[in-house]
């Protein structure tokens, strides 16, 4: 049996941080606004007469294997971690080869952990008989990136991975729900820039240091909580208006809000991109993920979408992403090995 499974990264555009259990139960109305973009996360299964569980990173350049027998050690291996432990989770009764590649940059604040997480379990959940419904899925990869990660991760980024499109989840104590954005595409395709800076960074420290200072009751980080709250919502009703001049002040009115959460969300080059690219037709920077690196996505002006990518493609250490907005989510897919 051969399994072939993939799922988009996404650029967040507003309510990033305040996804994370328990901070958006204090925010009422809380929500994230993302859309899938199709630097995708692939996963590859290959079942094997030999009882081994072979385990690739094609973009890590790792690769390591285990008998079958031995599937209970992987829960503690510090090998390709998430891997062991999405495999150690299903327990397939097989052995089996899983290659995996991520197109998105290492580090770039796109998702592609957690977008790798949902193509794994697609394919890992065929691989042992569709054993979990579909709506199983973000629940156990949450479940088990925060095994890996070791602290509370937030949500949006599986539903951009599952469901691919502009969405906004929306959460509260009745539980989270993904709202399909009905949202002109091509426009937002059109005057969107996304650039990695070459600089990587950790979310997951980045997120835990502000989730402890808002369970601390620091009142001033509870006030910019509610402006990030306020945000996604406004910037939702701009995006299904249509109303691209609001969305470009709601998107440059958030950033420097965000700078307060911590003075790492940027860098020094991040700061020097971002002054370039104001200066060459841009009118909202979002820097990616939890920031410190990584990707930071621009809101341009109309018709300078080329202008921003070319101030910006001479800079040291950018790459300038080719990217289209993702409107399919995670596919799963069984093949035969003569289709090989």
């Amino acid at each position: 049996m051969i399994i072939e499974s993939s799922a988009p990264t996404r650029v967040d555009l507003a309510g990033g941080t305040i996804d994370i259990p328990p901070l958006f139960l204090f925010h009422e109305g809380a929500a994230t606004v993302n859309f899938a973009v199709s630097l995708l996360a692939h996963c590859r299964i290959e079942t094997r007469n030999d009882n081994l569980i072979v385990l690739e990173s094609i973009d890590r350049g790792e690769r390591f294997e285990t008998p079958l027998a031995n599937i209970a050690s992987l829960r503690d291996e510090p090998r390709l971690e998430l891997l062991s432990k999405l495999v150690y989770f299903f327990k397939p009764n097989v052995g089996f080869k899983m290659i995996t590649e991520s197109k998105a940059p290492a580090g770039a604040g796109l998702a592609g952990s957690s977008t790798l997480n949902i193509a794994c379990i697609g394919a890992l959940n065929r691989l042992v008989g569709d054993r979990f419904s579909p709506d199983r899925f973000i629940p156990i990869a949450a479940a088990v990136e925060c095994q890996v990660i070791k602290v509370p991760t937030g949500y949006q980024d599986y539903y951009s991975a599952q469901y691919g499109g502009v969405s906004c989840i929306h959460f509260g104590p009745e539980g989270m729900r993904r709202e399909e954005l009905s949202v002109d595409t091509t426009t937002l395709q059109s005057r969107m820039v996304v650039i990695y800076t070459g600089e990587p960074r950790n979310s997951g420290t980045n997120n835990w240091e502000i989730t402890k200072r808002h369970i601390d009751g620091d009142r001033e980080l509870f006030g910019i909580f509610e402006g990030i709250r306020d945000t996604s919502l406004n910037l939702r009703e701009a995006l299904i208006a249509g109303d691209w001049k609001s969305v470009g002040n709601h998107l440059r009115a958030a950033h420097p809000e965000r700078k307060r959460l911590s003075p790492n969300i940027t860098t020094p080059q991040m700061d020097k991109l971002i002054d370039v690219a104001y200066a060459n037709g841009a009118i909202a920077a979002k820097v990616c993920g939890a920031g410190g690196g990584g990707c930071i996505a621009f809101f341009c002006e109309d018709g300078r979408r080329g202008d921003v990518e070319a101030a910006l493609a001479v800079q040291e250490g950018v790459e300038v992403l080719d990217w289209r907005l993702s409107t399919d989510g995670l596919t799963v897919r069984e093949i035969s090995a003569g289709a090989v």
